[in-house]
């Protein structure tokens, strides 16, 4: 028998925290681990390590947190009295109490989780530890009691009012932005707008003539498959009345809303051209190319690349005989609407998400729709599926308290997490995946069983959630090919190995895109693409290679994914680039 739990959640955590607090203090390694379970998993987003880091194992833990302890002086351990109150909950499958707590470093204000053991009874050791920088002290994020105020936002008759302060900030014609951001999707709006709320001059390019177009230009069905209460962007969730589901379009028009409301500098119809980094200066020499043609030269501090680390630079495959197809080809990335080519015929390269959207698009448009698998495929129904994955969201917690509540996942709980999450999926999709398999189409569960979601996160695709187009296959209205089934492709269209011939119209290439450092190699050059290297997958640390932390180049940032991803990781990007900009950064100290 377990033993009873004799005090009550808040009394063990307060516990657990001063022990914490004095083994640091005392720099007693083995009181230091006694506060952990032997498999327990510490992840530091930048308030201890200036990165994000997991370390396993509880002597391990107490060995990094008296060395990084050393360096920033934590102190002031205290149960967070403005989040949710600790609690017994379930994580990964395991019962803990799980709560949210304050404290303080010599750089500025913390915030963590601690989730404390319930297996042996007793709760006094953790199975995982959070800790997080949220605020550097004197550069606080500008929001309630610390809004903006005085002069520059009262009357001045005769003056320059605010729209003209507007005006002329947006032009920086006599300087140039501390942070040049490349891209104005969600990755570089929410980056923007937390730089801007610290203080930091910052300016977007983009190469589309409007804000929002990143969305507006995409297939006309297209619509998001995370809930709206999920989605939503830093310090503007959506409005109450939205659908559960929002259209591209309406979000189009919210990012262009969101830059306006959160005065936020863009400059539309710009391309990024590329530059270089002065080692001595610490700054680089760019070049962007306006709406007008004309050229301007900027040096900023930093630069963060938002422009689609998982979807950026199309990948065209080398297929036989495509240069010989007669028919129109392109990748689905421009692919907007098929209705020129209704009641034709199409072929659609790519079973991920774009593919099955495109090859429902097109059935929807009266065309004879076929689909080709290159790979198995994970598949999961939008509903009640794949929203499992931000169930959290649904649970009447705050949304902070939810995107803190993710942060804490190391990579081992969040693998553990997603094969519980993979395991209900596979169960209340059986009938679709069994119609699925008779028709031929190859699933999977990822490459370790743990469902769509690591699969976004390792590769950035590989997956689709149904809403429609895995019914359309099933039941033969969608055409599928397997891609071995090809000899090559013929002027009217393709040849199988059976020697018959097919005839299309189009042929739509739903096939990725190239992995970031591509178009890295392209801006800025080998060296720093070597240097740099992949951009997203996890590394050796289970932590995403290269997003949302320092590089080896310095004053060069990458920052990508879901709005929830963005959102999330935007505040500890936006801390670490204050940080440079201070010197307080270890990094970027002089």
């Amino acid at each position: 028998m377990t033993k009873a739990i004799k005090h009550n959640p808040q009394d063990l955590v307060a516990d657990w925290l001063k022990r914490l607090a004095d083994a640091l203090n005392t720099e007693r390694s083995d009181a230091l681990a006694d506060l952990f379970i032997d498999g327990a998993d510490w992840r530091d987003v930048v308030a201890f390590t200036w990165d994000m880091q997991t370390t396993l194992g509880k002597n391990e833990i107490s060995y990094r947190l008296i060395q990084t302890g050393k360096l920033v002086q934590p102190h002031s351990f205290t149960i967070a009295s403005n989040r949710t109150a600790p609690q017994e909950t379930l994580r990964a499958g395991d019962k803990v109490i799980e709560a949210f707590f304050t404290f303080e470093t010599n750089i500025g204000h913390g915030l963590g989780i601690v989730r404390l053991d319930l297996a042996n009874g007793d709760a006094t050791r953790a199975r995982t530890l959070l800790t997080t920088l949220q605020e550097i002290s004197g550069h606080e994020e500008r929001i309630g009691k610390r809004r903006p105020h005085g002069p520059a936002y009262s009357r001045d008759f005769g003056g320059k009012n605010w729209l003209d302060l507007r005006n002329e900030e947006l032009q920086y014609s006599n300087r140039s932005p501390e942070v040049l951001i490349v891209g104005a999707g969600q990755a570089g709006l929410s980056a923007a707008a937390r730089l801007r709320t610290i203080g930091v001059d910052v300016l977007i390019v983009d190469k589309l003539p409007r804000v929002g177009d990143v969305w507006r230009k995409r297939y006309h069905s297209l619509v998001l498959h995370n809930e709206v209460w999920v989605a939503h962007m830093p310090y503007m969730p959506f409005p109450e009345v939205w659908p559960v589901f929002v259209p591209k379009d309406k979000m189009g028009n919210w990012f262009e809303f969101y830059a306006e409301t959160m005065e936020l500098n863009v400059w539309t119809g710009t391309q990024f051209l590329g530059g270089s980094y002065d080692e001595t200066s610490g700054k680089w020499a760019v070049t962007v190319r306006q709406a007008d043609g004309t050229e301007r030269r900027l040096s900023p501090q930093h630069i963060i690349m938002a422009n689609g680390g998982v979807s950026g630079v199309p990948n065209i495959p080398k297929l036989p005989g495509l240069k010989d197809f007669l028919g129109q080809v392109l990748h689905s990335s421009r692919y907007t609407s098929g209705i020129e080519f209704a009641n034709r015929k199409a072929l659609v390269f790519g079973t991920g998400n774009s593919g099955h959207d495109v090859a429902q698009d097109l059935h929807g448009l009266g065309s004879a729709a076929t689909i080709v698998q290159r790979n198995s495929t994970t598949i999961a129904s939008l509903e009640p599926s794949s929203i499992l994955v931000y169930a959290i969201y649904s649970q009447g917690l705050p949304t902070e308290d939810c995107d803190l509540i993710g942060a804490a996942n190391s990579m081992q709980t969040y693998v553990k997490s997603n094969k519980i999450l993979a395991q209900g999926m596979i169960k209340a999709d059986k009938e679709l995946l069994d119609r699925l398999h008779a028709v031929g189409f190859r699933t999977d569960i990822g490459e370790d069983g743990t469902g769509f979601h690591l699969k976004y996160n390792r590769r950035g695709g590989g997956y689709y959630l149904n809403v429609g187009a895995s019914d359309l296959i099933a039941d033969k209205k969608i055409g599928l090919l397997q891609a071995d089934q090809i000899t090559k492709f013929v002027p009217e269209g393709i040849e199988l190995k059976d020697g018959s011939r097919h005839e299309y119209d189009l042929v739509v290439l739903a096939t990725g895109y190239k992995n970031q450092q591509h178009e890295v190699r392209l801006l800025f050059g080998d060296e720093i693409a070597e240097r740099v290297g992949p951009v997203w997958g996890f590394d050796d640390g289970g932590e995403m290679r290269n997003v949302w932390r320092p590089t080896a180049q310095k004053g060069l940032w990458f920052h990508a994914g879901s709005l929830v991803a963005c959102r999330t990781n935007s505040k500890y990007l936006a801390v670490q680039i204050k940080a440079a900009l201070e010197g307080i950064h270890p990094l970027y100290a002089d």
